[in-house]
């Protein structure tokens, strides 16, 4: 059988969520799959992170723009292969083409009016082709790959589409994510403290960067010894304008700003920080909080969309969408107090909650080590003692 994969961005050197799925994904093909035969389309870049094997070919078609790679080169190179299966890993296909197609539509957040708010003209062009595109490539497609039942839900009631012809396949993490020692060096790279907390943080409205940082700034003031808070994937300038607008300028002193931090270093930054804050208000997934956990590192996390079924509290199916008043992740059930000084910490789940409805995204929980052997019962942190006592100093 040949079977072509669109692995476009995977060359690229500052790759993300998508991308790291299309690459593992070609990577266990290639270690578990020698009968069938592989063509992977890909674009220009300088991170040479996958070699040909004798049933897999690899093909890099230049094109001065993705919708133009995507619709134009993509199509006619996929025709001279003339494969038996295209499969497209990044929400997007070619709108003409006779291979039958599978497509991974990973969300739906570009129909949605919260991604509208996204300011960035690049999202914002992306968003647009999407949104043309979708609709015109899903009745071809044979079947449609999405990486949530929470994602699969909203995809069938949203695009009336097939229930047939639409399955959830959970993303995983790469074993390199797991308890480590000896990462000092590699942190060092990033900042000097010995103890700190770490943030994914950037300038999309969904991520949350400005409620997260109001909670942190909350933290600080609290807290007699606050932790630096290790900031990647935001660079200073837009850090410093969320500061302004949150009204709270004096914080950066307390930020530690990264950048793009290479998936080779994670790892070792997920081991040392004391607790990581995934508190988005949008996933469809969310492989962050899963490759810290896998690391033994306690996770701060959002009770919205797909992060409770990643972390390990499924979704009340009864609860609509948009209410925050009991909060996805909490076992039993119970309301949730308003006023954070009403918390009390709770064996295995601690609750911190925002004074503002989206502005410290809703109702937050922290999943300690004893919660997430229950998820990753492989894993556990070697210092999970000392770690989770820490983490009551955290809860505001």
């Amino acid at each position: 059988m040949k079977i072509a994969i669109e692995a476009q961005r995977i060359f690229r050197p500052n790759k993300h969520g998508m991308d790291f799925v299309a690459l593992e994904t070609i990577r266990c093909l290639q270690r578990l799959d020698t009968k069938n035969e592989y063509f992977i389309f890909t674009g220009e870049g300088e991170d040479r992170c996958l070699e040909e094997s004798p049933n897999m070919h690899i093909t890099t078609l230049r094109c001065p723009s993705y919708p133009l790679w995507e619709q134009w080169a993509l199509p006619r190179a996929v025709a001279r292969v003339k494969p038996d299966l295209l499969h497209c890993t990044s929400n997007t296909a070619p709108v003409w083409g006779n291979a039958p197609l599978i497509l991974t539509l990973h969300d739906i957040i570009f129909l949605e009016q919260q991604a509208a708010r996204n300011k960035s003209l690049y999202q914002s062009l992306g968003r647009v082709y999407r949104r043309l595109v979708v609709p015109r490539i899903l009745p071809r497609c044979r079947m449609v790959i999405t990486v949530s039942q929470f994602e699969c839900d909203r995809i069938r009631t949203a695009l009336n589409f097939d229930p047939g012809r639409i399955m959830a396949i959970h993303n995983g993490y790469n074993d390199r994510f797991r308890p480590m020692e000896g990462t000092a060096e590699t942190v060092r790279k990033y900042l000097r403290d010995p103890e700190y907390l770490f943030f994914l943080g950037n300038t999309d409205p969904k991520k949350n960067t400005p409620g997260t940082l109001k909670a942190y700034a909350e933290y600080v003031r609290r807290s007699e010894n606050p932790l630096p808070l290790l900031v990647a994937d935001l660079g200073e300038q837009p850090a410093e304008a969320i500061l302004r607008e949150i009204g709270e300028p004096r914080l950066r002193g307390m930020l530690r700003l990264a950048g793009y931090i290479p998936n080779s270093d994670l790892p070792a930054i997920y081991n040392r920080a004391s607790a990581f804050l995934y508190t988005s208000l949008r996933e469809s997934f969310g492989i962050p909080q899963l490759e810290a956990m896998a690391c033994g590192t306690p996770v701060v996390t959002s009770a919205t969309s797909a992060i409770p079924e990643v972390a390990g509290h499924p979704r009340r199916p009864d609860r609509p969408e948009g209410n925050r008043r009991r909060p996805a992740a909490a076992r039993n059930r119970r309301s949730v107090p308003r006023k954070a000084s009403r918390l009390r910490p709770r064996t295995g789940e601690t609750f911190l909650v925002g004074k503002d409805r989206p502005a410290l995204a809703g109702t937050l929980r922290i999943a300690r080590e004893d919660k997430l052997n229950t998820v990753l019962p492989k894993f556990r942190a070697p210092d999970s003692k000392p770690r989770t006592a820490a983490l009551q100093k955290f809860v505001i």
